[in-house]
């Protein structure tokens, strides 16, 4: 009887590795042998003679279909392991390498992968870019699914805008409506003057009506004091003073140093970014939020709404916009037209 091998021995376990890990190319034909008496044999055998006389027919479709297979799947592989991430090509080959089965680069159209990068770019398949530390690619999805999962989620976009527009016009509108229906009183403050140099000034600290007495103690609850007496006997009054007839009187007259600042006060009221707009000035459209084909054209202001909104006309296609200030940007007219100024204290001006 023959000596008994031991399945899970070491020598057993170390030839199966062997077999399942890679061997050398220049003992592959389609088919891995383990060593050069192996590639020999396989090379004098029926099935590879058969293969070469076939092969010999017609070459290039034996060409056509190990470089399809090998296409298929480098970038089944780039799109599982790296999605539509930029990365180098030297790395993405490496892993396809890995597989034992894989199909090898000299049975393909391309001699080498630098070639097989610049093939991928020029067909559309992925984006390919030359740097100093290789070429790197990045896959194309063009998935049906992806597409239209992307086009899901733009929708969705949109649709939070307008929700969004339209809430702002709601808050808008019930803002006005409670702007309509109260009305702002304003305060008028008086100096304090006396009619007579003889009449005393009391002032009432309770939270009662502007004309009061002091609260009167209950009766058996204190005693008798000087404290108490004084207490009843003292009126608090408050007296509004009537406006004086006399234009100096009702009002002091403002130096010089107040009738400045006043004036700079009212020249910064105008000085505001966000209340630039006027009707019927030229502006140009600066944000890529409407599209690119309002990107960079000139439209004409038709309304102002509440100052922090415009409504505008395009010059070329008159389609009209509801646009933020800070999406528009003024335009120089060309010289000798009219220029109107905007902001500062000479807002409002027309110049030439």
């Amino acid at each position: 009887m023959g000596k008994k091998t031991d399945s899970l021995g070491p020598k057993a376990l170390a030839s199966r590795i062997k077999a399942k890990g890679l061997q050398k190319l220049r003992w592959y034909c389609q088919k891995q042998c383990r060593d050069e008496n192996g590639f020999k044999c396989h090379c004098t055998s029926e099935s590879h003679q058969r293969q070469l006389l076939l092969a010999s027919e017609n070459p290039q479709q034996f060409v056509d279909y190990f470089s399809e297979g090998f296409r298929n799947d480098f970038l089944e592989l780039l799109r599982r392991q790296f999605g539509t991430k930029r990365v180098h090509n030297n790395i993405v080959y490496n892993d396809y390498i890995s597989h034992r089965e894989h199909i090898h680069m000299h049975a393909t159209q391309w001699e080498t992968l630098t070639d097989f990068t610049k093939w991928l770019g020029r067909e559309g398949f992925c984006k390919v870019d030359e740097t100093p530390k290789g070429w790197y690619v990045q896959y194309i999805d063009r998935d049906p699914e992806t597409l239209r999962r992307q086009q899901g989620q733009e929708k969705k976009k949109k649709r939070d805008l307008d929700d969004e527009e339209k809430t702002a016009q709601f808050i808008e509108e019930q803002v006005r409506r409670g702007l309509e229906g109260k009305e702002q009183e304003s305060l008028v403050y008086t100096e304090l003057n006396r009619e007579n140099d003889g009449e005393k000034v009391v002032f009432n600290l309770n939270k009662g009506a502007g004309t009061s007495t002091a609260p009167q103690p209950k009766p058996g609850l204190f005693r008798p004091s000087g404290l108490k007496t004084a207490g009843t006997a003292l009126t608090v009054k408050r007296k509004r003073i009537p406006p004086a007839s006399g234009e100096a009187k009702e009002k002091k007259r403002k130096t010089a140093l107040e009738e400045i600042i006043e004036s700079e006060e009212e020249k910064k009221k105008f000085t505001g970014a966000n209340c630039w707009l006027q009707p019927a000035i030229v502006v140009k459209i600066v944000t890529k939020k409407l599209g690119e084909k309002y990107h960079k054209k000139k439209a004409v202001v038709e309304e102002v709404i509440n100052k922090y909104a415009a409504v505008v006309k395009l010059v070329d296609s008159g389609d009209k916009l509801k646009v933020d200030p800070t999406h528009l940007e003024t335009v120089i007219p060309a010289p000798g037209k009219k220029v109107l100024v905007l902001n500062g204290g000479y807002r409002g001006n027309e110049e030439t």
